[in-house]
């Protein structure tokens, strides 16, 4: 009975499948001949793919479930494998040094085009890291993001050239700069939650954009600005290659910055006042936590990492203009977010890798890859909600003592 269920279950997916990719797999216009292709083996293959990937899929989560034992009472919960792996130190610290002697020597190993991608897979991982602060941590659904992260794209080029400031003058300022911007947003919205937060921060995402993109004499409009400095090394002049070198380690020592600060916070008092106000507003308030400090705080710093990244996009880049900075920004961070798993920083890494490196290595698919990629977000939703890495909950037990037991024994 069960696997007849199933069998009807992913019979149904694949029909959506199939109703899904019809438009843009079946049809095909043929603008030389003016008449239209009907490719009905993609559909058939789409139907039998995702039937077999969903009947299987199924399977294997009907068997993990018979194969988990129960947790007795008193018990911690069961882990899942990822996290039994963290948890063995003999297994995942070779593992960790395995991957950081990679890291540093990634760019002798692979040429100046992928270290470049790599750079920009491990902004992406800052940006994500930063949300996961507002969205993951303290539940606030943000869509302007990308705004604080032009905040301190824009404080630097503009610094750099009007005054010729340097990269690290401007890196502690494009933070703070952001931190105010972030403040400035959660004054207003203080109140809201959900759908109304969302449509708010969607705005001033766009307010900031168009901001830059019609005020030529502050921004320089349309047009953008060019010939930003890169980061400086002791005065050293560095050629194209050294640049993108130094900017690869310099991304990836910010990045660990930014994974202890983070971690930090999480097992802080604010950040669990973060993860109470996600949980239950109103419980959360009940209990003595300052609602309004601890929304402001989650926009402040999660707006200072935006800011910071800013100034190392510009200064990587060395030109930027209002098109770097639209809603598609704010929706890849929030997908990497959602992907890797809400206030999971481990898996935030994950989903930065996994949505900015796999588009790049799957070029020959150009014409199929946000297909793919809206597939994949799909498949994530369905059949893994929680994102990729979860975060296990805490448990508190009060320890008994001998005395204790022995009287709850009588």
């Amino acid at each position: 009975m069960k696997a007849s269920a199933e069998f009807k279950k992913s019979f149904f997916i694949s029909l959506w499948f199939m109703l899904l990719t019809f438009p843009v797999l079946v049809i095909r216009v043929n603008t030389i001949e003016k008449v239209i292709e009907w490719r009905w083996r993609n559909m058939a293959l789409v139907g039998i793919g995702s039937f077999i990937l969903s009947f299987f899929w199924r399977r294997l989560l009907i068997r993990k479930e018979r194969g988990r034992q129960p947790a007795e009472a008193g018990n911690a919960e069961t882990l899942t494998p990822g996290q039994r792996f963290l948890s063995e130190p003999k297994l995942y610290r070779p593992a960790l040094a395995a991957l950081g002697l990679f890291t540093i020597a990634f760019p002798f190993l692979f040429s100046g085009y992928q270290t470049n991608i790599m750079t920009t897979a491990l902004i992406y991982v800052m940006l994500g890291l930063g949300l996961n602060i507002v969205v993951g941590l303290a539940g606030l659904l943000d869509l302007g993001y990308v705004a604080f992260y032009a905040v301190g794209a824009y404080s630097y080029a503009l610094l750099n050239h009007h005054f010729g400031l340097g990269f690290w003058t401007i890196l502690p300022v494009g933070g703070l700069l952001g931190a105010l911007f972030g403040i400035l947003l959660g004054f207003p919205v203080l109140r809201l939650k959900g759908d109304y937060l969302a449509i708010v921060t969607l705005g001033f995402g766009e307010i900031i954009r168009l901001i830059l993109e019609n005020w030529n004499a502050f921004s320089f409009g349309p047009s953008g600005i060019a010939n930003i400095a890169r980061p400086g090394l002791f005065g050293l002049s560095l050629t194209l290659n050294e640049a993108t070198f130094y900017i690869y380690y310099l991304m990836i020592a910010l990045c660990l910055l930014t994974i202890f600060v983070v971690n930090r916070l999480q097992d802080s008092r604010i950040g669990r006042a973060w993860i109470a106000l996600r949980e239950d507003e109103v419980a959360c308030q009940a209990m003595g936590i300052d609602k309004t400090r601890a929304k402001l705080t989650a926009f402040a710093l999660g707006a200072t990492w935006a800011g910071m990244v800013g100034v190392l996009f510009a200064a990587k880049t060395t030109f930027i203009n209002p098109a770097s900075f639209t809603f598609m920004e704010s929706a890849m961070i929030l997908s990497i977010v959602v992907l890797g798993g809400m206030g999971s920083i481990l898996g935030v890494i994950l989903g930065a890798f996994i949505l900015i490196l796999t588009p790049e290595y799957l070029r020959a698919f150009s014409a199929y890859r946000m297909l793919l990629f809206g597939t994949a977000m799909v498949l994530m939703m369905v059949f893994r909600p929680q994102g990729i890495v979860t975060g296990v909950r805490r448990v508190y037990r009060r320890k008994t003592t001998e005395k204790e037991s022995r009287q709850a024994q009588t």
